[in-house]
């Protein structure tokens, strides 16, 4: 039996007919809909992913990754509630990951995990709150449940269009079920795109109506496109296009929804407080720790910008002993130059940060100034006569001698 190639033709065009009504344009920030209270999940293609939630959180809860910090968590669990109000806020059970990549997720059982290459990126309350908002969004307008029941139903449509064609065996029937496979999967993963633009505007929406500043939900995206093409630079790349849509993209472009975010942030909200000296406050014991875990995925652009873009403030001791580290990790030897430079300055700040008296030795021995580095490790063993690394660096030492 051969099928009719107006058949598939049939269901390509079905596949390729938006299922969602995108929320975007030119419309307003809609703002938080009515909170319903407490939810729960309804039938079996939910229940099911919620189970399989649960089963996930089990394994996080025991990860060895997992920040347990509680002033940490009390905080960035304090910025979602602030975003989404104390209602929503009961729903969700924030986890903190210790790893350098910037983002953040929320589970159908409201189990919500935040790198901490988020949190490091971010320079303020509302820009925390933006992507912790967009994250709840996901949530709330159960965007996992719908890209489930969309992806089944795309990949339901492909196996009975893969053995139709199969029996027809026609040239044509196969040219169709080829165009039915790009409709599929570019139908699913513009549908992806069309959620996380939702969840944008809802994200929006909850900080339009908080006491932080909307506006900073597009600064987010103007530092992600900054870092890329700081990372691209550095590794002699094209520069990226932030304008353009791939194919295969879930996420709309930075580009769009910087310029998105920005147009339907509140102009009422522009003067409010965005939180940054809070945020800065509650960040810094941290902030050592996660410069450390940056520098070590070994992209020096990236690297580079992050740490430019937190001394916008004003350059700290730590941030110029993370520079430093960063330059002598690269080790060109205009780098361990430049490094020296760096941990001067850190040490200048503050005599006390051990980290830069070592750093510093190691870079002046690297440039052939042994004696002033030396004493500069010998001022690392004085402050940390415990460390690690003391025997290491007692042996260099000596062995320099």
């Amino acid at each position: 039996m051969k099928l009719p190639v107006a058949a598939l033709a049939g269901l390509a065009a079905l596949a390729a007919t938006p299922s969602h009504a995108v929320a975007g344009g030119t419309a307003a920030a809609p703002p938080p809909p009515p909170y319903a209270g407490v939810y729960q999940p309804r039938g079996t293609d939910e229940i099911g992913l919620w189970r399989e939630a649960d089963e996930d959180e089990r394994t996080l809860a025991n990860s060895p990754l997992v920040d347990r910090d509680e002033a940490l968590n009390a905080y960035v669990k304090n910025v979602l509630c602030n975003a989404v109000g104390a209602d929503r806020c009961k729903a969700t059970r924030l986890y903190i990951l210790r790893t350098p990549v910037f983002n953040a997720s929320m589970s159908p059982n409201g189990t919500m995990r935040v790198f901490t290459g988020l949190l490091l990126r971010m320079r303020s309350e509302a820009e925390l709150a933006a992507v912790l908002g967009h994250e709840f969004g996901h949530f709330e307008r159960r965007h996992n449940l719908e890209r489930f029941k969309a992806s089944r139903s795309g990949s339901d449509m492909l196996s009975w269009a893969t053995m139709l064609t199969a029996m027809s065996g026609s040239y044509q029937a196969q040219s169709s079920f080829n165009s039915l496979q790009l409709s599929v999967y570019g139908g699913l993963f513009r549908y992806q795109r069309d959620n996380e633009r939702e969840a944008d505007l809802l994200g929006l929406g909850y900080l339009n109506a908080s006491t932080l500043r909307p506006q900073a939900a597009a600064q987010v995206w103007r530092n992600a496109m900054g870092e890329a093409e700081a990372s691209a630079t550095a590794r002699g790349l094209k520069k990226p296009r932030f304008d353009a849509i791939a194919f295969t993209a879930s996420h709309p472009p930075d580009a769009e929804r910087a310029a998105y975010l920005g147009d339907l942030a509140s102009p009422d909200g522009a003067t409010r407080d965005d939180g940054a000296a809070r945020y800065a406050q509650a960040m810094s014991r941290w902030q050592a720790l996660f410069l450390d875990d940056q520098i070590k995925l070994n992209d020096f652009g990236a690297s580079d910008y992050v740490i430019a873009m937190l001394s916008a403030g004003g350059w700290t001791a730590p941030l110029w002993r993370a520079r430093g580290d960063l330059y002598r990790a690269r080790g060109h030897p205009r780098d361990l130059v430049a490094a020296g430079e760096f941990y001067a300055n850190a040490v200048a700040l503050d005599p006390e940060l051990a980290e830069a008296q070592r750093g510093h030795g190691l870079a002046l021995l690297k440039t052939g100034r042994r004696a002033e580095g030396q004493a500069a490790l010998g001022r690392y063993l004085a402050l940390k006569p415990d460390a690690p690394d003391a025997a290491m660096i007692d042996t260099l030492f000596k062995g320099e001698n």
